[in-house]
This record gives C-alpha cells, sequence and structure tokens, in this order.
C-alpha cells in the first residue's frame, strides 16, 4: 500500500474517466463527439490551461443527475484508496453545473451521497471546497455562494480556479470575506501560470490560508520569504504542471526548489484523469524523474496532513502513520 497521504487540490470534475464519461452519455441519452475510449482519450492533449478547460467544461455535461455526481465520487474514492489516499478535500465547481441548468441541490447532494460514506467505504475522510470561477462574474460568485449556504454541512471552503490569467483574484474580495464571515477557509488557485502578485492578492485580499499551484512564487523572493516565515501551504501539482505546459518537463519541475526554500509543499493530482496520474503516482513519478528520496517524500505526506483542514488530534494521528511506514512509494 503506498504512503498515507492527504489530497488538497483534487477537482471532482477533472476525475471523468473516459470510460465512466461513456456510461454516463449513454444512461442520459447523449452521444459524445468522439467514436470510442481511445479517440476520447487522444483529445487528453493539451497546449495550455485554456485548451484543457475547453474540454474539462465540454465533457462535464454529461453530469446531469444526482446518481451521475455519485458515481463520479466514488469512482475517484475507490481509486484514491489504492493510491494510499486517507483524507481528501475535493474542490468542486457549482457555477459550471447550475449555468446549463442543473441546482444546487443535484449537485451536493450527488457528491454528499458518496462523501458521507466514504470513510466507512473507503477509508477516507473527505470534505468538499466550492470553487468560484474566476472568469465568470463576481456577483455570479456570491449569488453561488447564497445557494450554498444550506449544504454548509458539506463545504468547508471556498476556493477560486478557472482561466487565470487576466482574471486577478482581486475581483473576488467581497465574495471571499463574505465565506470568512460564514466560517468557511479560504484558499485560491494562484500563480500557476498568473503572476506572482496574483499570490499576494490571494493572501492580502481573499486571506487565502492555502495557496493552489504557486509555483510562481519563486520570481518574487520577498514572496518566498513570506510563504517560508508562515507557513503558508501550497498544494503543488507536478504531473498537471508539466501536461499544461506551466513547466517544460518534470526533470526541471520547480517543487525541490520550493522544498529547499523551506516552504510548505504538498503533491496533488489536481485533474488526474486529464493529466496522466493521480496522486501517488505524482510522488512516485518525482522520485524517478526528480530523483526525490525517501526522506523527501515522506516530507511531502507529512505535508499534506500539516496543510489540511482537519482537527490538530486527526493530523498527528495521521503523520504517526506516515512515520510508521514501511516506505515512501
Amino acid at each position: 500500500m503506498p504512503i498515507p497521504k492527504a489530497e488538497l487540490h483534487l477537482h471532482i470534475e477533472g476525475t471523468l474517466e473516459p470510460e465512466l464519461a461513456f456510461t454516463l452519455a449513454h444512461r442520459n441519452g447523449l452521444t459524445l463527439p468522439y467514436t470510442d475510449v481511445q479517440d476520447l482519450r487522444r483529445a487528453y492533449s493539451f497546449t495550455d490551461l485554456q485548451s484543457f478547460l475547453d474540454l474539462y467544461y465540454s465533457l462535464m455535461d454529461v453530469l446531469r443527475t444526482e446518481a451521475d455526481f455519485t458515481d463520479l465520487a466514488n469512482a475517484y474514492l475507490a481509486r484514491a484508496a489504492t493510491q494510499g489516499v486517507r483524507h481528501a478535500e475535493i474542490f468542486f465547481d457549482p457555477q459550471a453545473h447550475t449555468s446549463r441548468g442543473l441546482s444546487m441541490d443535484t449537485v451536493v447532494n450527488g457528491l454528499a451521497a458518496a462523501l458521507d460514506t466514504s470513510q466507512d467505504t473507503h477509508g477516507i475522510s473527505t470534505t468538499l471546497i466550492l470553487c468560484f470561477l474566476r472568469d465568470r462574474p463576481a456577483a455570479e460568485a456570491l449569488d453561488t455562494l447564497h445557494q450554498a449556504r444550506p449544504h454548509l454541512e458539506h463545504i468547508s471552503a471556498v476556493g477560486l480556479d478557472s482561466a487565470e490569467v487576466g482574471n486577478p483574484p482581486e475581483n473576488f474580495t467581497e465574495v471571499f470575506n463574505a465565506a470568512r464571515d460564514l466560517g468557511l477557509h479560504r484558499v485560491a488557485h494562484a500563480g500557476e501560470e498568473g503572476p506572482a502578485s496574483y499570490i499576494w492578492q490571494a493572501l492580502d485580499l481573499l486571506g487565502a490560508q492555502r495557496i493552489d499551484h504557486g509555483i510562481r512564487c519563486l520570481d518574487d523572493t520577498d514572496l518566498v520569504a513570506h510563504l517560508a516565515t508562515t507557513q503558508i501551504p501550497l498544494t503543488v501539482c507536478p504531473l498537471s504542471n508539466v501536461r499544461l505546459r506551466a513547466v517544460p518537463d518534470l526533470a526541471q519541475h520547480p517543487l525541490p526548489a520550493l522544498m529547499d526554500a523551506g516552504l510548505l509543499v504538498t503533491v496533488n493530482s489536481d485533474d488526474p484523469s486529464y493529466f496522466g496520474g493521480y496522486v501517488h503516482d505524482n510522488f512516485q513519478a518525482l522520485h524517478t524523474h526528480l530523483g526525490l528520496n525517501g526522506d523527501q517524500l515522506r516530507q511531502l505526506a507529512r505535508n499534506s496532513f500539516t496543510a489540511s483542514f482537519l482537527p490538530p488530534r486527526r493530523k498527528a494521528q495521521l503523520i504517526a502513520e506516515v512515520d510508521a511506514h514501511p516506505h515512501p512509494w
């Protein structure tokens, strides 16, 4: 069994494997513009973040009913269990669904049906992070938060995702303040393709408690020093960064530099169906292509629990399991 770990940067819509996409399309009477699973998988070739998002949003049209979201979440959890995941803080994009006519109830109730039993069924504790789409109006994000209020028992945090460049975090200050007032944690995608200044905005204006991606922090030495001092976690996604051309290849990934700078770095899979690997696949790739040793990988596993929103006692229990595990890959 792989080393225990938490997954903190995982978009549930990005776990839609081609096989399940065809199953759900058939169930919902839809015809995909692909001849078969292999044809669809060949479409998973991207030049940048936007080229990925175009397919990502079009394919999720197969998600129509509560049962579809339940099946999607259960498929991820079953796969995550084999990857050593013991806790998952799962992103979902309600605007991508409400904008095509689904209700917030359909999305959250469907996901919750799987997540409510995930500890017993898969040995994974879970919570949801509601992400706002940054390329849609900030007023729509406020409305989305309002729609989510009846479901806050399942939602522990809000986040910010989608097309980063030209959509700075500062646009969403009001909705993040509203989420804070509701007692929700705050995280934000920043510094993947966007500049280091977006990371500052996420921290200073949104009150982000974690930065998702954050690799562009290395462009700003003051920011690196701040992240090292505050231990604000970064949820880094190596295979994703390569597939979306944020870095040229895994051997040149900045993760070792982030660790060397004393940052609280975690490893995650982002949208694993599209990016060629789930979270432990990322661990193995770091060992193979960057030469990360057992001590470094074990530290990354510890970091994943440290950076989570779990209670301190549960964090300590899971970190003890990491330390007791015989090998980190």
